[in-house]
């Protein structure tokens, strides 16, 4: 049996997403920025995505630019804004938690003059008000925190950091890629002035994302080029996977209670399972509010690398961490600024359930988890000192 329980790294295409995709690869071909015939047969579709992604998210479709990634998207927004606001000051905020594509890119700001402020979390791996209130300075010009923990789970208090932003007349940039099409996101309403996101993760396509910019919120440019994406994202539009990704985002979104209710059956399911027949293990977040199908676990005394392989060699997809750091053998920064022991840390396998795994992969995947975990603890020296 092959069972894929990494649906936090990337989902499957759902088919019907598939096929709203193909006519625009062969036959509605056409340069959407073209003002022929084929060209406005493209531009009609890809203005009409557009505008069924801002109804789902209840913005103005021309506050919505479609970018490369979810990576990209962040990185417009705060190299964007950065650069846009500069002159009124060059503090940046950001949560200890953040994805490379937030976290790297504010660092990497910090060889352009700009002063980086990281705020912790708690044990639950949600982030500190109080320390945030404390943080900001008169020259703070941007807080970016994510809406949903990608390791974790863990849901942040953005509509309690909108209203801190707000009253400090500090722009707020939210990292959604996680949470968009699991979580009801209301951009406007919250008070948030960009937001990231991309279809991977919602059983639309690679390749492409997208970005929420509030109207009146100033974004510098970091790509030159034409024209296209209010010259933000200059490049030829990409029309297949735009249309895709608004497929997928009216369809998640149409059917979210139902799957996310099937969804966190499984988790709670499988977690409950898990803590019954392995000892020594720590379900992380447990106490905040999660995305339903996010379960990172901690097997004391093991090294989470070999817990994967040998899931892997019985077909079992599952990831050490993030995805996008998967290459790397350091312990995840999430789990040691919530205070888990780097020896801990270095044994937690993230399992994240999508909408086609069922309770026949949970107990297949259980049964094999049981048999590796009690393997690999014999052969461990840190398990007998135990």
């Amino acid at each position: 049996m092959k069972v894929y329980l990494d649906n936090n790294a990337t989902t499957r295409l759902d088919d019907k997403v598939f096929e709203s995709m193909i006519p625009y690869f062969k036959e509605e071909y056409g340069n959407a920025f073209s003002l022929h015939l084929f060209g406005r047969e493209t531009g009609k579709a890809v203005s009409e995505a557009r505008e069924k992604i801002a109804k789902v998210l209840d913005v103005k479709p021309e506050e919505i630019i479609f970018t490369g990634s979810g990576t990209e998207a962040d990185n417009l927004a705060i190299r964007g804004i950065a650069r846009a606001y500069r002159n009124r000051g060059r503090h940046i905020i950001l949560s200890s938690i953040e994805h490379p594509g937030v976290r790297n890119t504010c660092r990497d700001l910090e060889k352009e003059g700009f002063e980086i402020s990281e705020i912790g979390v708690d044990e639950n791996g949600v982030l500190k008000l109080e320390e945030l209130k404390n943080s900001i300075r008169e020259d703070t010009i941007l807080i970016t925190v994510m809406h949903a923990n990608n390791e974790t789970g863990a849901i942040q208090p953005i509509e309690e950091i909108a209203k801190i932003a707000n009253k400090n007349k500090i722009l707020f940039h939210v990292d959604a890629v996680q949470s968009m099409g699991k979580k009801e996101i209301k951009p406007k309403s919250i008070g948030v002035d960009t937001l990231a996101f991309t279809a991977h993760k919602f059983y639309g396509p690679k390749g492409i994302g997208g970005l929420y910019i509030r109207n009146g919120v100033r974004v510098g440019k970091v790509i030159t080029g034409g024209g296209q994406e209010r010259k933000l994202r200059p490049g030829t539009t990409n029309t297949p996977l735009i249309v895709g990704m608004a497929e997928a985002l009216v369809d998640i979104y149409n059917n979210k209670e139902t799957e996310e209710l099937k969804i966190s059956k499984l988790r709670d399911y499988f977690e409950s399972e898990v803590l019954k027949r392995i000892p020594e293990v720590v379900i992380n977040s447990k106490k905040a509010e999660r995305l339903a199908g996010t379960s990172s676990i901690t097997f004391k005394y093991i090294e989470g690398e070999s817990i994967l392989l040998h899931l892997s060699l019985k077909g079992i997809a599952v990831s050490s961490g993030s995805a996008c750091s998967s290459d790397e053998l350091q312990a995840s920064h999430v789990l040691l600024a919530m205070g888990v022991p780097v020896e801990f840390a270095h044994g937690t396998i993230r399992f994240s359930i999508g909408k086609y795994n069922t309770k026949e992969e949970i107990d297949y995947t259980l049964d094999n988890l049981v048999e590796i975990i009690e393997k690999l603890r014999k052969m461990s020296p840190l398990w007998d000192k135990n």
